[in-house]
Order: C-alpha cells, then sequence, then structure tokens
C-alpha cells in the first residue's frame, strides 16, 4: 500500500476546514450527521477543532460491494433525532459516485432543517455518475482505491492514520 495524503497533511486541512466551519456557523449549535462507517475519523477531528456547541446524529447507508458501487442505497441505521430546524453538516469519508450524497441530501431536507451542508474529507471529481454540490472538500483525489483514515477495503484498514491506496 502506498501513502496517497500522509498524516500531517490531513490534520492540517481538517483543521482549516474546521476553522471555516467555526467561522459560519458562529454561535450557532451544530448538528454533525456522521455517515457510518467512515466518516468517524474525520467527524471527530473536525469536532475537536470547532468551538461551537457540535452535537452528534449517524446514519448508515450501504451502496458497496467489495471495491465497486451497486447503485442502490440502503439505509441501515437511520438518526434517532429530530432534526427539524437544526443547522445540519452531513460528514462524509468520500464522495465518489455523488448518488449516496444526493439520496441523504434528499432525505435529511425532508425532515426539514433550518440549514444543510456537507463537508468530505475526500472527492473523487472523475467518478462523478451525479453532480452534487460539497461545501467542504478536504482534497480532490485521482481515481485509486483508497483506505485508511475511517475508509476501508472490507471493514479493514479503518484505523490507519493516513490515507493510502491499493493498486
Amino acid at each position: 500500500m502506498d501513502i496517497l495524503i500522509n498524516e500531517e497533511k490531513l490534520q492540517k486541512r481538517i483543521q482549516e476546514i474546521a476553522k471555516e466551519i467555526e467561522k459560519e456557523y458562529e454561535g450557532k449549535q451544530i448538528l454533525f450527521l456522521g455517515v457510518l462507517k467512515g466518516s468517524v475519523p474525520f467527524l471527530w477531528e473536525l469536532a475537536k477543532n470547532i468551538k461551537n456547541d457540535i452535537r452528534f446524529e449517524f446514519i448508515e447507508v450501504s451502496s458497496y460491494q467489495g471495491t465497486e458501487s451497486t447503485g442502490k442505497i440502503k439505509i441501515n441505521k437511520d438518526i434517532t433525532q429530530s432534526i427539524t430546524g437544526k443547522d445540519v453538516i452531513i460528514v462524509e469519508d468520500i464522495v465518489d459516485t455523488g448518488r449516496t450524497l444526493t439520496f441523504l441530501k434528499q432525505y435529511i431536507l425532508e425532515k426539514k432543517p433550518n440549514s444543510l451542508k456537507i463537508a468530505a474529507l475526500l472527492s473523487k471529481p472523475s467518478r462523478r455518475v451525479i453532480e452534487i454540490d460539497v461545501d467542504h472538500i478536504g482534497f480532490e483525489i485521482e481515481d485509486k482505491f483508497v483506505v485508511g483514515f475511517g475508509l476501508d477495503y472490507d471493514q479493514k484498514y479503518r484505523n490507519l492514520p493516513y490515507v493510502g491506496y491499493i493498486e
């Protein structure tokens, strides 16, 4: 496995995004909606670097089988609290085809949040099937199968402190 984004570069960019979010939501409570399981390290590092009152909620969806997207999104674990009237940021590990985030965005908007934004650690624009606006992107990457910092291959490698890729 080769390193694509080392730990130092990850932390520096996450701190930059955290400052952007903190400024945007000055004095407001934020609800981070983490997309399980891959978003957890990114969500946690973002939260640690933001002074606002942050609440956590999680949703688990699946669309992958091995290394390929099936194109069908299924909710495995739904949110448990009302998000009506709240300022919500969907926190995602990677934007690939755009299908999952498009589905999630529509699903969450139906629950009538005050505002809804998206923060993603990684984006692969070359794989996009559905265009979606992402408000905060850590890194744009080429079409490689990436692991580490929450991203997995059959549930392995999530705990790596960097983003690597498998050829």
